[in-house]
């Protein structure tokens, strides 16, 4: 094995460098001044993007691992600048996402004494990522980075924290860098078991009324062409949960919407109704289950998930198939009978129209002089069929995107899903876009979460991002509002927003823009945003008080969800 000897800093770039990395998100200060002095020797290899905010680095680096499928990389300083990435290392690990943030730390010898800019680094990130470690001597970092890709990438992928003082930056030592393979007591893939996969198949063929639950898994594992297979063969409906949406094509026949609570009205329905319910790597997050005492309470549950953790959490399983769902759902397939349950379908497409007819030809085609969220996404739609990226904020507006936003390519939704992260949509949408720059990427935002980033403008126009920021602006936090009015009396307390001339804004940081307020201007600016040459704000002021629905409550059954 080749040697040569090197600092720590130009150590952590070369070992980076050896895991492919090509860009890293960030922001310098003082404990990580070492590796960015470095850092100005390889702008060739390595892009450096300067972010506003080291939590719109982390979010940048999610949105980016997230399209890429690639792990996302961060780097910051200490104290302030390590801990401003709690938030995005949060929502890393919830939402599975393979990203790896690298702070600075003050020198070995300063350690607990509360030097300046001095945090516990390691307390605070251990419950928040898959793995961290902190770095004392320069001849351990290459070590730690290799084991920190191997870790966040492998399994159920996760955020990782590597923290370095700074004099293992400085220190010099013979350099060597060697991929991580194997980790002792850590078993990413576990073994699959064919005696479960016979018995979940044997469930699967004697079912009557079964439905797929469809989640990220699938697109994490590249298992979507297995899956589509599987559901093929056996003529089972697939719902999918939020983070599994674009998995399966908008216009499949047997996607049969979305899970959960603003999520479509057959399936919600129809798992009360269905004997079997087969999870798809998927968590039986509370968001999909409603009360878990009323949930499937006719049926048997199959549940096809790496993550043992996972299984019997929430929900019990019939049988469990604990590994790779790519690999699970290769093995089932021949086991599979060739079936169409065409009458079973016919259910969904019956609730479906029950649905359009009380929600969505509401929300896509209203009849009233506000403009509403729905409409903005089908016009959108209509433009772009299909093939953009979408990147959403949360909020309201998160939901009416996730509905009826048109998928036909996997990868292609990018929200804060575990988390619900507001402020998440900017730095998202620029991680997305540098992942994928050859794709035309949309965030829909509101007006509540753009002002938690929208520093993140600066990063957007000094890169030239070409993102197309659709701002649906009500003047509220629109969904707790929402909850206020149906279930707290109208008690609007402290949602209203008086909110800046955000056009204004976004010109001030250099990106053009737009305001429509009537519904006869909204083709038009909608052109106008797709045909510009570069990044550009279309806000759009839509009713202040509509609603999302359907909607299971807090609490409530799944077969209780309302229409109004």
């Amino acid at each position: 094995m080749k040697t040569k000897k090197i600092s720590g800093s130009e150590a952590v770039l070369l070992s980076l460098l050896e895991e492919g990395v090509d860009t890293i998100f960030g922001y310098p200060g003082g404990a990580i001044m070492p590796v960015y002095d470095l850092l100005y020797d390889y702008q060739d290899k390595i892009n450096h993007i300067l972010t506003r905010h080291e939590q719109g680095a982390a979010h940048a680096a999610q949105g980016y691992a997230r399209v890429s499928g690639k792990v996302g990389v961060c780097m910051v300083t200490s104290g302030p600048g390590a801990t401003n990435l709690t938030t995005g290392l949060a929502d890393a690990m919830l939402d599975s996402t393979p990203i790896i943030c690298i702070s600075g730390q003050v020198h070995a010898p300063l350690l607990g004494s509360d030097a300046f800019q001095e945090t516990d680094v390691m307390g605070f990130s251990m419950p928040i990522t898959k793995w961290n470690i902190q770095v004392t001597k320069a001849e351990d970092i290459p070590g730690a980075i290799a084991k920190a890709f191997f870790i966040a990438t492998t399994g159920r992928p996760g955020p990782v924290m590597i923290d370095i003082t700074k004099d293992a930056q400085f220190a010099e030592f013979d350099y060597s860098y060697e991929r991580c393979n194997d980790v002792r007591s850590y078993v990413p893939r576990p073994i699959l078991q064919m005696e479960y996969v016979e018995k979940a198949a044997d469930l699967i063929n004697n079912a009557k009324k079964p439905m797929a639950l469809v989640g990220q898994g699938v697109i994490l594992s590249g298992a979507e062409k297995e899956m589509l297979a599987f559901l093929e063969k056996a003529g089972i409906p697939a719902a999918w949960t939020l983070l599994g949406a674009s998995s399966i094509p908008t216009d499949h026949p047997l996607n049969v919407g979305m899970l959960g609570m603003h999520g479509n009205y057959g399936p919600n329905i129809k798992t009360n109704e269905c004997d079997l319910l087969i999870a798809l790597g998927m968590r039986f997050d509370d968001r999909v289950t409603g009360k878990v005492d009323t949930y499937g309470t006719l049926a048997k549950i199959v549940h096809f998930e790496i993550d043992p953790a996972e299984v019997n959490k929430n929900v019990i399983a019939d049988v469990a198939v604990i590994a790779d769902i790519k690999e699970t759902l290769e093995a089932i397939l021949p086991l599979i009978n060739q079936n169409k349950r065409d009458e079973w379908l016919n259910q969904f497409k019956i609730a479906y129209q029950y649905e359009y007819d009380k929600v969505i030809k509401n929300d896509l085609h209203p009849e009233k002089e506000e403009l509403t969220m729905g409409e903005v996404v089908r016009r959108v739609n209509e433009r772009m069929n299909g093939e953009a990226i979408c990147i959403t904020d949360v909020g309201q507006h998160q939901m009416i995107a996730s509905r009826y936003f048109k998928f036909k390519n996997t990868r292609s939704l990018v929200t804060s899903g575990g988390l619900g992260t507001m402020g998440f949509g900017l730095p998202a949408a620029f991680g997305a876009q540098t992942g994928a720059p050859d794709k035309t990427v949309v965030l829909f935002v509101g007006d509540g979460g753009i002002q938690m980033t929208i520093q993140e403008l600066g990063t957007i126009a000094q890169n030239k991002a070409k993102i197309k920021i659709i701002l649906l602006n009500n003047n509220f936090l629109g969904m707790v509002r929402q909850w206020q009015q149906l279930f707290f009396d109208k008690r609007y307390s402290s949602t209203e927003l008086v909110n800046p001339d955000f056009i204004t804004i976004a010109k001030g940081f250099g990106i053009d823009g737009n305001t429509v307020e009537t519904r006869d201007k909204l083709d038009a600016a909608i052109d106008e945003m797709f045909n510009f040459d570069g990044p550009f704000l279309l806000e759009v002021k839509v009713e202040k008080e509509g609603n999302v629905f359907p909607m299971v409550a807090a609490g409530a059954s799944v077969s209780d969800v309302r229409l109004d």
